[in-house]
């Protein structure tokens, strides 16, 4: 790992213990939870199939989809992210099989899983777009790639970095729509945007930057 990489892995080791505090990380509003839940559900294929959350942090996606009776893998760079992860699944009594590794390229099989999905993970990637191309490699023929993105208000062109060596990250104050559903599109078969932003229960309150999810077939 790069002196970089490292300085990212230690930092979101780092933010692990007060992650679920906010809103979205966490999920513990009943009305927050039940956001995600039903756009989860509505992004997901029907039945039971195999979905790979990257950079899944403390796993309150992976736990929605756990609970809807999907089989998840969860990897993430920060082991501590990765801990918390394996204890919520746990504690909820649900089954969820866990990695601390590099989620821009993970360490599993090609063509492993019916779904991908990521949250928030493409702007933290020091080569979004190769990342890209592996995560297509691990679906299946005819597999969903889930990506929940936006384009953060906070994140200006004089805004310092979060960590040392993120000042280089390509898509470092996130990335719009347009963008990413042009880097994705050579990759799949067909692709849609569904806007996020207007849904305030997602976030826990009104948001006014751009937010997405991007879902597309293989």
């Amino acid at each position: 790992m790069t002196d970089s990489g490292q300085s990212i892995a230690d930092y979101w080791d780092a933010a692990a213990a007060a992650f679920d505090e906010e809103p979205d990380h966490g999920l513990r509003a009943p009305v927050v939870r039940e956001a995600w839940a039903r756009r989860v559900r509505g992004w997901l294929p029907g039945g039971a199939v195999e979905v790979l959350d990257v950079g899944c942090g403390t796993g309150s996606l992976a736990e929605l989809v756990a609970a809807d009776g999907h089989r998840v893998t969860g990897v993430d760079l920060a082991p501590r992210m990765v801990a918390r992860a394996r204890a919520k699944l746990a504690a909820a009594g649900l089954a969820g099989r866990f990695l601390v590794g590099d989620a821009g390229a993970p360490p599993l099989r090609e063509g492993g899983f019916d779904v991908l999905l990521s949250r928030h993970l493409v702007w933290t990637l020091p080569d979004p777009e190769r990342a890209l191309r592996a995560w297509v490699r691990l679906l299946r023929p005819g597999g969903r790639l889930v990506l929940v993105e936006g384009r953060w208000r906070e994140a200006g062109e004089q805004a310092a970095p979060y960590v040392a060596g993120a000042e280089r990250l390509p898509w470092g104050g996130g990335v719009g729509a347009d963008e990413l559903a042009a880097a994705v599109r050579p990759l799949v078969a067909e692709l849609r945007v569904e806007p996020l932003s207007g849904d305030a229960a997602l976030w826990g309150g009104p948001v006014h930057d751009e937010r997405y999810a991007l879902v597309a077939t293989t």
